[in-house]
């Protein structure tokens, strides 16, 4: 849900004479609606709020959404819904204001508990980051290891019987067991608690990913879009930590390719990134990574950058497709 102040838009109540309004949104509210779409948020919604403290409720929220609308289209954003709300009042909230501003649809509560589920990544290749390493050493079952890997699936499935390759050591063992968040055997698909047990004893830790063999391309170098968090800006040439699933590696900004013009959404030449600016840069790796565009896999394709001096979260990245 995206919060649109009805009331910091003064033209949405503005006296035309007949002459066409032409009303900007606030950039706050562009970047907000713009970084859910980059984020493949499914369903967005634009929830008005505070339409109570205008006169003529109905004419802005028809200007707003006419706004809201046309900024959708220039983005490429699919927008769910467009509803009026008011957060004091509880108007349209949890229960329909029958008629109000003109809206005749359903109240938020009641739009967002029948929006659709975002679907996972069921169509990867097997990945899984390897959260935390249980040993039973006291086993006298000498067939398979004796440590079960804990972790949540990121994509495709996991089943006794199935290769996989250890990132980063590219050492391959074979599924001896799966067990369930129950701790009970079972195939597990992406979204969903797994422990792992391996046919053999392998030097795993935290951090490391299991991997279905020779479907990822590991690489010291990606470029990706970067939604700026931290107050310093970004230069090239800044070193942070990069954090993919639960594995820490250096990165370095090589360069910035570019930053997005929240009002226009040009994309602009840049040197810098400022506190909430979104951009393009290319960051060089430390160790390699095995990434996947963030337009195809949530969880290989997102990482976020850590202030190495401050240990402050600096921004969140999604991986682009490599140049052709």
């Amino acid at each position: 849900v995206v919060l649109v102040d009805a009331t910091k838009l003064a033209w949405a109540a503005e006296v035309s004479d007949g002459e066409v309004v032409k009303g900007e949104l606030l950039a706050q509210t562009r970047r907000h609606a713009l970084l859910c779409h980059l984020l493949r948020v499914q369903s967005i919604v634009f929830a008005v709020n505070k339409l109570d403290a205008i006169t003529d409720a109905e004419l802005a929220f028809e200007r707003i959404s006419t706004a809201l609308n046309a900024f959708a289209a220039s983005a490429g954003v699919q927008v769910a819904a467009i509803v009026p709300i008011s957060a004091l009042k509880g108007w349209n909230v949890v229960t329909a204001h029958e008629g109000w501003c003109g809206y005749t649809g359903p109240a938020l509560l009641e739009l967002l508990e029948g929006l659709p589920v975002t679907a996972q990544d069921e169509d990867v290749p097997f990945a899984f980051p390897v959260q935390w390493v249980e040993k039973f050493s006291s086993s006298a079952d000498t067939s398979q290891g004796r440590r079960v890997f804990w972790g949540r699936v990121a994509s495709g499935h996991v089943e006794p019987g199935q290769q996989v390759t250890v990132m980063p050591s590219g050492q391959t063992a074979t599924v001896a067991q799966v067990l369930g968040h129950t701790r009970q055997p079972k195939t597990v698909h992406a979204g969903h608690s797994a422990g792992i047990v391996l046919d053999r004893e392998l030097d795993v830790s935290r951090g490391d990913w299991l991997l279905a063999p020779d479907a990822f391309t590991p690489t010291r170098e990606l470029t990706a879009t970067v939604a700026w968090l931290d107050d310093e800006p970004l230069v090239p040439g800044r070193i942070y930590w990069a954090l993919q699933g639960h594995r820490w590696v250096k990165a370095k900004v090589a360069r910035i390719v570019d930053r997005v013009d929240i009002a226009t959404l040009e994309a602009k030449p840049a040197t810098q990134l400022e506190a909430n600016a979104i951009g393009d840069v290319v960051l060089a790796l430390q160790q390699p990574l095995a990434v996947l565009p963030f337009t195809r896999s949530r969880a290989l394709g997102s990482m976020v950058l850590v202030d190495t001096a401050t240990h402050k979260t600096a921004a969140a990245v999604l991986v682009r497709p490599a140049a052709a």
